[in-house]
């Protein structure tokens, strides 16, 4: 069992992706920065998860994808009050800022994401778990 010492708990995401490419890539650098990632295929997922009352530091969605779209996913997610989660949107879409920020998201970021925009997040998100 970890001891209390060993500083503040790793930040758990949620990785809303459905293109598989992106998916891995994205991982792979939370891994790099031992982040905990739960991966949903699309936003109504990611909702569901939500619902059964899981809980995540940030959540990272995709635009588009099949059943629900990042935006909705944000919109429904805020609505359940869920308020302390950092919510990024990624997209390469042109349209993809404005579409996530009236959904109610903290952050939009260009696909493809940087390595250190990732670890500047992650790291307020940690900040902001210490000091709360």
């Amino acid at each position: 069992m970890a001891s209390k010492n060993q500083g503040p708990a790793a930040p758990r995401a949620l990785v809303v992706e459905d293109i598989k490419v992106d998916l891995v890539v994205l991982l792979r650098m939370l891994r790099k920065l031992n982040c905990e990632a739960t991966v949903a295929h699309n936003g109504k997922e990611a909702v569901d998860l939500f619902l059964e009352g899981k809980t995540f530091d940030i959540v990272f969605f995709d635009k588009d994808m099949p059943v629900m779209t990042g935006p909705e996913a944000v919109t429904k997610i805020r609505a359940m009050g869920a308020s302390e989660v950092k919510m990024v949107g990624v997209s390469a879409d042109f349209g993809g800022l404005d579409a996530f920020m009236q959904a109610g998201a903290d952050v939009f970021v260009p696909k493809p994401m940087k390595l250190e925009t990732l670890d500047a997040m992650l790291q307020e998100v940690i900040d902001k778990n210490m000091s709360g």
